[in-house]
């Protein structure tokens, strides 16, 4: 209890009385209140009172309750004559006091003993003027009187902390001054508004007074009460969770818990300083928690910016891992998980000897171009190990929202960074190996294109600010070994392109599968199905007849199937004999016991040469592809049907063909009206599997002129390339993946565009050693390569050799049906 001193001698007049200051508190007459004192000059003042003045003590309220030691302005001027009931000293040193408030007085400020040093036998002390209680004989005073005590039976209702006991005490008291100074002490007010009241000397007015300020408590305590039965009507299970966490942070917070506000916004600023990020990005984080901490935690903004804040104390801000460049290790592992791909491996050792001479390297950017199951992602995964860094797989396929790799602005609600950033939070370095996937499978709709995003993320010379949307800060991705994959690069934008290096897949020769099979996809089954070596006997024929009969691809993913088949069926047998130790042997004699029927026919091309069909060769995704062309000629008006489910670019070849032809008909002895007489049918068989591509004006053509001059076509020849109008052979992309398919089926002739010849390097020598592959220039040259002439007919004759061509369709029996 704060006091205020003073110095004197007692007197033994009834207007010299010990003096204490009270803070908040105001002494009314006629009312009991216990206090706490603790401060020495206020103790001596209790004890000379006891002693000397009849238990008698003058107090009085400071205006400045903050304020130790009160000077003679710092206090009101109207206190209490206050009477000493009880006096209880503490263990600890303060006393606590009951007083009784007796009647107002004015002390006077010219005479006491003011000073705040006292001596031994000083106590603080001031003379008073008693003030007397004015006499009210009015109706209307009687009429507020009842007011007044109606009023507070009201609020004894509402404020269960007023005793009843003291209820009957004030409603029975008439006087207008006495029922105001025992009412005022109840009331929660300001101690200043109760000090108006105390230094109110018309009884009347100070009960009117008191009456406005005990409606006012009426009012607030009605509303309250209203206030909580409408809340607790409406509140729901999880109105109840919220309020009852908000009730454990409000605990964790005065315990000084982590949960508190105060001590996350600090954890969190002491987390920044830690980061090794740029200045400027701290100083932005740094505004984020100065709102944070003026912002209620209960606030949806709060739980925004703690995400935010979140997410960039999340990523490996600076933080590289030391990376391993030694060539002769990571040649070892890039051998141990993958055969072949000399390429790609070529060039990563490249890189990392570069690594070797230069301390600070832009990571490169690889695009991975290949069939499925060809190891675009296995390889990734094996360069990470390779360079002991961290490996993070992204999967593009069917992304079509730009937000997905730039991130979402912050004003969405739900809002999150892009995939780019969202993969580096679960890394601990900045350096990892990401391997980004199906890039070419992405899409494009109205809420932008995704691969445009990625122009940004993929240039050298731009990713080292990189910004994303949600983090709105640049964020190096530089140090970051990007590989991209993609099955085809006909559906990546030509920009994006740009800023890759693309190194192609291939796919695997029959050997090399063979080897993949017995040394990396074998055992692998073998341990996922609970196999040993000694359990499973695959001998290298059977596993050529699986490559040969029973997969039809360029990669080995459907092979990996198959032996995983194998596997299944051998641990059936092993479990049925009851013997660990039995070994199963799979042999080309038996390999239909464990497979089922071959699922293809090995050797693709036709039996023997026909008029009108001819074999190209095409590219998938799958890989390279025999394309059969059959044309059927009818007698008609010149109509020409393309079917097979042909592109555009295909369309446009076969009519390209036809004009071709057309051009020259006087060379191949048709007259130069021949269309007129016949109706021409081209199809591509296989007709549900969508075909095109600028690689088949050749190989229609010669099929259209075959069943034009009944000519057959050789059947063990096929061909690739594309036609101009004046007969030109244009070159083809894929050339490699072609020759793959032409020497799975059993093709020993390729014909290719001149300019393609370059390309052969390329081609493994065991398929150049095996096919007889002519470059061609014109369509000339093609024909005489493809078509079978006697040697007694001429390929070119002249126009009025020629028997007309309707005739020859309908009168010849003898000649071959057009296929």
């Amino acid at each position: 209890m704060p006091t205020f001193s003073f110095d004197g001698r007692k007197s033994p007049e009834d207007t010299r009385l010990p003096m204490m200051s009270l803070r908040e508190v105001v002494m009314f007459p006629r009312s009991i209140a216990p206090l706490f004192v603790g401060r020495e000059a206020s103790i001596k003042a209790i004890e000379t009172a006891i002693a000397d003045y009849e238990k008698k003590i003058f107090l009085v309220t400071q205006k400045n309750p903050e304020k130790e030691h009160p000077e003679q302005d710092d206090l009101y001027e109207i206190g209490t004559v206050s009477k000493i009931l009880q006096m209880l000293r503490l263990p600890d040193g303060t006393i606590k006091v009951l007083f009784e408030g007796l009647y107002r007085a004015r002390w006077n400020r010219e005479t006491g003993n003011f000073s705040h040093d006292l001596g031994e036998d000083e106590y603080p002390w001031t003379t008073v003027d008693r003030i007397d209680e004015l006499t009210v004989e009015d109706p209307e005073a009687t009429a507020l009187v009842r007011s007044v005590q109606e009023t507070l039976d009201e609020y004894a209702k509402v404020n269960k902390k007023l005793a009843p006991e003291a209820v009957s005490a004030m409603t029975s008291l008439r006087d207008p001054g006495q029922l105001a100074d025992s009412v005022m002490p109840h009331l929660k007010l300001d101690f200043a508004r109760k000090q108006e009241v105390l230094e109110e000397f018309d009884p009347l007015k100070r009960l009117e007074t008191v009456y406005e300020m005990l409606l006012g408590e009426v009012e607030i305590a009605s509303i309250e009460k209203r206030v909580k039965g409408r809340v607790k009507d409406q509140m729901e299970k999880n109105q109840r969770e919220y309020y009852l966490n908000e009730q454990i942070k409000a605990i964790n917070k005065e315990m000084g818990r982590e949960d508190d506000p105060a001590s996350e916004a600090a954890e969190l600023e002491k987390q920044l300083e830690a980061k090794e990020m740029p200045e400027e990005n701290k100083e932005r984080v740094r505004k984020e928690l100065k709102k944070m901490r003026q912002t209620p935690p209960s606030s949806a903004e709060y739980t925004v910016v703690r995400n935010y804040i979140d997410w960039i104390l999340d990523l490996p801000w600076g933080a590289q891992k030391a990376t391993d460049t030694s060539i002769d290790k990571a040649r070892t592992i890039l051998d141990e998980d993958h055969y072949g791909l000399e390429k790609p491996k070529e060039r990563i050792l490249e890189y990392m000897a570069v690594q070797n001479l230069v301390d600070k390297l832009r990571g490169p950017i690889l695009c991975l171009v290949g069939p499925p199951g060809v190891g675009k992602t296995s390889i990734a995964k094996s360069i990470a190990r390779a360079m002991d860094r961290e490996f993070v797989r992204l999967s593009l396929g069917g992304v079509r929202d730009e937000a997905e790799i730039r991130g979402h602005r912050r004003t969405y609600v739900g809002a999150m960074p892009g995939k780019i950033i969202q993969s580096l939070k679960r890394c601990d370095y900045n350096n990892p190996v990401m391997c980004l996937d199906e890039v070419d499978k992405m899409s494009a709709d109205f809420r932008g294109d995704p691969s445009s995003a990625l122009l940004e993320v993929l240039d050298p010379e731009q990713n080292y600010a990189f910004a994303d949307h949600y983090l709105d800060l640049d964020y190096d991705l530089s140090k970051i070994f990007f590989i991209t994959t993609a099955n085809t690069l006909d559906s990546i934008p030509l920009p994006l392109q740009d800023r890759m290096e693309i190194i192609r897949l291939p796919g695997y020769l029959e050997n090399e599968k063979v080897e993949i099979a017995s040394n990396f996809l074998l055992p692998k089954q073998l341990d996922m199905h609970g196999l040993d070596e000694k359990n499973l006997n695959l001998s290298d024929n059977a596993t050529l007849e699986v490559v040969r009969r029973y997969t039809r691809e360029a990669g080995v993913r459907n092979l990996e199937r198959e032996l995983a088949n194998i596997c299944r069926k051998a641990a059936m047998q092993i479990v049925e004999a009851g013997d660990r130790e039995k070994t199963v042997n799979v042999t080309v004699q038996n390999i239909s016991k464990f497979l089922g029927v071959p699922k293809h026919r090995y050797g693709e091309r036709e039996d023997e040469a026909r008029v009108g069909l001819s074999t190209g060769l095409a590219y998938t995704q799958m890989g390279g592809e025999l394309l059969m062309v059959e044309v059927a000629l009818m007698p008609g008006k010149g109509k020409v049907e393309i079917t097979g489910k042909l592109g555009d670019v295909m369309q446009e070849s076969a009519r390209a063909a036809v004009s071709y032809l057309r051009s020259r008909s006087d060379l191949f002895g048709l007259k130069s009206d021949f269309y007129k007489e016949v109706d021409m049918h081209v199809h591509v068989p296989d007709g549900a599997t969508p075909k095109d591509g600028p690689s088949a004006g050749i190989t229609l053509a010669t099929a259209i002129i075959s069943a034009l001059i009944n000519v057959p076509v050789r059947h063990d020849l096929a061909m690739t390339g594309e036609i101009t109008l004046r007969g030109r052979v244009l070159p083809i992309g894929g050339l490699r993946e072609k020759l793959l398919a032409a020497h799975r089926g059993l093709v020993k002739t390729v014909l290719i565009p001149e300019d393609n010849e370059k390309d052969l390097k390329e081609v493994p020598a065991a398929i150049l050693k095996e096919l007889e592959i002519i470059p061609v220039k014109n369509m000339d040259q093609v024909l005489e390569q493809a078509l079978i002439c006697p040697d007694e007919a001429p390929l070119f004759r002249k126009a009025d050799e020629v028997v007309p061509l309707t005739s020859r369709l309908m009168k010849d029996e003898s000649r071959e049906p057009a296929h």
